[in-house]
């Protein structure tokens, strides 16, 4: 590492040493994903300010902090990775298109910032964490990963990070619509005569592909055969009606259906999407009198499901990769590995915290994730 990114290392360090002592008494545990908001943003900030770091903070009663890219006479920074981690990002083309990923909430949530704020330019992304680990040199150069890292995970040496791939996960086979078959028209006829070579009808190959359909999901990151979803300030693995979740080709071969973690819901209206991950369950003393309030059964942890789908689709491992503050998501994955009855497979499913993979990373490294993150090894 160069001694300009030790330099800045350093200053990650010194820059939060004061925050860190005034904040060494543990919240209640365990730690929500609000709280957990709260004390990134806060250390987001402080460092920012003290480091002179371009960043904006959102507006509303839970103000995040955005960190912006600036150019240097001799190298570039970002507020939200570590140095070393994002010169090898923005030398990777397939690493640095992350960077342009939009925020989902960009366009709801109102900034001072004169650029267009990304995804991994918010202080608590997931998967900014991921990239400032699993980029850093000491981690992945020279397509090796850290002997230690690829030990913990399960996976060679050789293994080279994707971020953001998409598997298929194969849906339920519907027999064929029968189409009313129709004489066809003069003009058809002698355009058929015309073009004999050229059939009217569609392939069979591509009748085929329609009836073995898949529905796409995204994996934070894929090391080999491992898939590894990345969660930290997230509230939840989003929830999904069961109409939705049967629609999987190998639902029950995975899952004893229906010891999956469920729960009722009651809502004054019907939301128009099947994803109610960001649907919060309201007190029922808070709704109005005159309405008339629906009730639904919705399973919870839908996208580990998906997930979990696609690795056995892939014939591939799938971790869980989680802050060990998390209690309430953790709890979530068990309940649903509690499911899996397929015992061939449910060996590939595993929880690995931040906090236990920090424990075979760099010095560097683990100063930086503890002052940014408030992550400390295991």
């Amino acid at each position: 590492m160069s001694s300009k990114n030790r330099r800045h290392t350093k200053d990650y360090k010194k820059t939060c040493d004061s925050f860190m002592t005034h904040n060494r008494q543990t919240p209640p545990t365990p730690w929500s994903a609000s709280l957990l908001r709260r004390d990134l943003n806060a250390r987001a900030q402080h460092l920012a300010i003290n480091s002179g770091l371009p960043h904006d903070q959102t507006t509303g009663t839970e103000p995040s902090i955005l960190f912006g890219h600036e150019e240097q006479a001799k190298q570039s920074r970002h507020g939200n990775f570590h140095p070393a981690s994002y010169a090898a990002i923005c030398a990777n083309p397939a690493w640095s298109r992350r960077l342009t990923k939009a925020h989902t909430a960009h366009r709801r949530v109102r900034a001072t910032a004169d650029w267009q704020w990304m995804e991994l330019d918010c202080a608590n992304s997931s998967d900014a964490l991921l990239m400032n680990i699993f980029c850093h040199p000491a981690v992945f150069s020279n397509c090796h990963l850290n002997p230690a890292v690829a030990n913990l995970l399960g996976v060679p040496s050789d293994t080279q990070p994707n971020f953001g791939v998409h598997p298929g996960v194969p849906l339920k086979r519907f027999p064929a619509r029968r189409n009313k078959t129709t004489r066809p028209t003069k003009q058809q006829a002698i355009s058929s005569a015309l073009f004999s070579d050229i059939s009217l009808s569609a392939p069979s190959s591509q009748i085929e592909e329609e009836h073995h359909l898949k529905d796409r999901t995204e994996i934070d990151l894929q090391l080999g055969a491992l898939f590894i979803e990345a969660k930290l300030t997230e509230s939840n693995f989003q929830t999904a009606s069961p109409r939705l979740i049967e629609r999987y080709r190998d639902l029950e071969t995975i899952f004893a259906v229906e010891r999956l973690p469920s729960k009722i819901m009651t809502t004054p209206t019907q939301p128009s999407a099947e994803d109610f991950s960001d649907l919060e369950e309201p007190s029922p003393n808070l709704l109005p009198p005159t309405v008339s309030a629906r009730s639904r059964t919705v399973i919870q942890g839908y996208q580990l499901i998906r997930n979990v789908l696609a690795a056995f689709a892939s014939d591939a491992s799938f971790c869980v990769l989680c802050d060990a503050r998390r209690r309430d998501l953790i709890a979530i994955w068990y309940s649903i590995l509690s499911a899996v009855h397929y015992p061939s497979f449910a060996w590939r499913l595993k929880l690995l915290t931040w906090q236990e993979l920090t424990s075979s990373l760099p010095e560097d490294l683990q100063q930086f994730l503890e002052a940014k993150y408030g992550i400390l090894p295991a």
